[in-house]
Order: structure tokens, then sequence, then C-alpha cells
């Protein structure tokens, strides 16, 4: 459970920063609760979307994404940004190109945190 709970709260700090740089993606709501109320949401439905929805695209697409190198992996991950806003109320995206880049964007912040936080029932290699 502690495994879980600090990869959600990448996720929510990860989609958070992602929504305030990308012009395009935006967290909406009355107040500052209702809005981190948005960003939870879109956190936990975009995780469960990726661990559902996306293996199955990626295996039907991997022709595609084995022609471009792995980069069809980018507008996977929009797609799952995009459905996300399509599920969540309070979390828009206005364009494929928001999505895009915030897909991108997205990767590089996760990997970054995701180095920097370990889950202490993980092996580390040696």
């Amino acid at each position: 459970m502690p495994g879980f709970l600090i990869r959600f709260i990448v996720s929510v700090f990860a989609l958070g920063f992602t929504a305030a740089i990308v012009r395009g993606i935006d967290i909406t709501g009355e107040s500052d609760f209702q809005r981190a109320i948005s960003l939870g949401a879109a956190a936990l439905v975009l995780g469960i979307l990726n661990a559902i929805i996306r293996p199955i695209l990626v295996l039907l697409t991997l022709p595609i994404t084995l022609v471009t190198l792995g980069l069809f992996v980018f507008v996977l991950n929009a797609a799952m940004i995009w459905l996300t806003s399509r599920v969540v109320e309070g979390f828009e995206v206005r364009g494929f190109g928001a999505a895009l880049f915030g897909a991108i964007l997205m990767t590089v912040i996760s990997f970054v945190l995701n180095r920097f936080v370990k889950d202490r029932n993980e092996k580390t290699r040696r």
C-alpha cells in the first residue's frame, strides 16, 4: 500500500506541474479544494487507464510503435490524458497538441521523480 500511495503522490505532482506549464491543460473548480479533488481524481483515473487500457493499445499498435522507434507511445500517452479529461470533471485538455506536449512533459517529470522516490519493498540492482 505505501508503494501505491507514493506513486499516486508522484502522479498528482507530475500532473499538477504539467497542468501549470502546458497551455491547454487546465484544472478547474470554484475553490482550491475542488481543484485539488479534480487533480487527485484525474491522477487516479489516469493511473487506472494506464493500467487497464494502455497495455491493450500498446499491443494493438505495436507495428506502428516499432516503425516509429517507440515515439508512437507518446501518442498513446496523449490519448490517455485526453480520455482522462473526458471522464473527470474539472480536468480539461484543449487540443491534441496540448495532450501530446503534456504527455511528454509528464513522462519526463514522472521519470525524474520516480528516480528520487524508492519504495521500501523495491529491490535495488547492484
